[in-house]
């Protein structure tokens, strides 16, 4: 039986990541042997605003660093826009970077970005095109739209709930989206992003929405989960997560 170490590199005031990623990774520990267990190191960062969100990702290097101190086997980036207002397939850029970081610190792991393993993720998927809901204000989510179409899928249409302040974004009641992902034009859509968003909590309603909707269900924090699964070679299950979590991936 194997123990990994999970790495997360967090903002100061996000509090869904360091909830869901253990949740999901303590309900696969019910089905799979493997046990985990969990490391943060912090960015500061309030509003989520084009401002904070550029200086907070200028910190990640010194989380990465941190991280690999304690020799964690993987790292998460837990900040889906704050990749995504950095440049188009800036996600890229950044996990090279963060690695490296890991390697010259004598604790090579390799590193995740939300942004990238929600694009990835529903690539996965096969999903062409999809539909999403985003905490944010409307330009920051349509520079998240922008990115993902730059990616190669089209969204169709997308729900801004426009809340600013990030500790409000992690008070939203997941239970909501059952509600809210109605509002989304679902016409020809491949999946549903139910919260492109690592501090916009959702988990507890993947599944009931996606067998509403008929179509697969995930999130940023599930898809995350899914590559950092992938990243340590080990099968990407867990239960009441979405059909990215499924096992058939």
């Amino acid at each position: 039986m194997g123990s990994y170490r999970i790495g997360q590199i967090v903002p100061s005031s996000n509090t869904t990541m360091e909830t869901e990623i253990p949740a999901i990774l303590r309900g696969r520990q019910g089905v799979l042997p493997e046990r985990f267990t969990f490391h943060s190191s912090r960015m500061r960062m309030k509003r989520v605003v084009k401002e904070e969100l550029e200086a907070m990702d200028r910190d990640s290097d010194r989380c990465a660093l941190e991280l690999s101190d304690a020799r964690v086997d993987v790292l998460g980036y837990a900040c889906l826009v704050a990749i995504m207002s950095m440049g188009l397939g800036y996600h890229r850029v950044s996990q090279a970077r963060l690695h490296q970081r890991t390697v010259e610190n004598g604790g090579a792991a390799p590193v995740v970005t939300s942004a990238g393993a929600l694009v990835d993720g529903l690539k996965v998927l096969g999903a062409k095109t999809i539909v999403i809901v985003c905490p944010y204000m409307r330009p920051l989510t349509q520079l998240v739209v922008d990115y993902i179409e730059h990616e190669g899928i089209t969204v169709k249409d997308f729900v801004a709930l426009e809340v600013p302040d990030n500790l409000e974004v992690g008070r939203l009641d997941p239970q909501n989206l059952l509600e809210i992902y109605k509002r989304l034009d679902r016409r020809g859509a491949d999946a549903i992003v139910l919260s492109a968003c690592v501090q916009m909590p959702s988990l507890g309603a993947i599944a009931a929405v996606e067998a509403q909707a008929g179509v697969p269900v995930l999130s940023a924090a599930v898809a995350t989960t899914y590559q950092m699964l992938k990243a340590l070679d080990l099968e990407a299950r867990a239960p009441d997560a979405g059909a990215l979590l499924s096992g058939r991936y």
